[in-house]
């Protein structure tokens, strides 16, 4: 197994894990929210086949990574993955970030600058700002993130098999993966700490990435689900989209959050054409 170290300025060093397959140009995947590396199976399977160098790693207190019992805000996380970039001396990369790890994309570019990143793709991502203010109307309320806290300090197991439903928008009259993928999601989401599981949820349902947004200058993709009931296209995608007018967004009609999966064939071909086209 491989592993970085990371030394935040603001904690302990922590140990990163981190799969690298494939060579070409390089390609690094962050995961979503309560999940790990492993989440990006059927990419990590595929997209080395397109002369490409795939890496994904476990974010902070996920998967094999380090459990620290704080520093889950973006500022760390960001730097969690500069490591990485410095560590392997990744240049001209495309950082693809889904859900949650749209923050890492963009508070990387924010705190690290655009030097050794070529492109960046945002998945079903949180980026701009999911939380519902006066002037955020369309987000999640409070009071949502309140019993998801509640739910998770109650019965955690219990909590992330309801919400592994609905991250790919399973139901008994129409379901969308099998009971076994299910079963290895929340196996996934296990993995987490505790700690770390609510921390993050805190740290992607209350950063507001909009200002941030305006000093992105490169290439970008936005994907996102028509139908995402976790992370709604219209405080998301929509929202990414009009703030980044020169990137290219699509909308995948009828997808649900986990389109990594319920999508996995068109999102892989979508994110090749996207990073090999010049």
């Amino acid at each position: 197994m491989a592993f970085i170290e990371s030394k935040s300025s603001n904690s302990t060093p922590v140990k990163i894990f981190y799969q690298d397959l494939g060579e070409g140009k390089p390609v690094v995947l962050i995961h979503g929210w309560p999940l790990n590396s492993e989440s990006w199976e059927y990419q990590l399977n595929e997209l080395p086949a397109h002369g490409l160098r795939v890496i994904a790693y476990d974010r902070r207190g996920f998967g094999k990574s380090g459990k620290p019992w704080e520093n889950y805000d973006y500022d760390t996380l960001a730097s969690d993955l500069n490591a990485l970039l410095e560590e392997l001396d990744l240049r001209n990369v495309t950082l693809v970030g889904f859900s949650m790890g749209g923050g890492e994309v963009i508070r990387y570019l924010t705190n690290y600058g655009s030097s050794r990143v070529a492109k960046i793709a945002l998945v079903s991502s949180i980026i701009p700002f999911i939380l519902k203010t006066d002037d955020n109307p369309e987000g999640v309320p409070q009071a949502q993130f309140d019993e998801f806290e509640s739910q998770l300090r109650d019965d955690r197991p219990k909590f992330l098999a309801a919400f592994g439903k609905q991250f790919y928008g399973d139901s008994l009259l129409s379901p969308s993966v099998s009971g076994e993928m299910l079963n290895w999601t929340q196996m996934m989401a296990l993995t987490g700490s505790g700690k770390a599981t609510l921390e993050c949820m805190k740290a992607f349902s209350t950063t507001d990435f909009r200002k941030e947004l305006s000093t992105i200058k490169l290439p970008a993709l936005i994907i996102h689900g028509k139908d995402d009931k976790t992370v709604p296209i219209k405080t998301a995608g929509e929202q990414a989209a009009r703030l980044l007018p020169e990137a290219e967004y699509l909308v995948y009609e009828g997808a649900p959050h986990g389109l990594f999966i319920t999508e996995k064939e068109k999102l892989t071909n979508d994110l090749v054409d996207f990073i090999t086209r010049y």
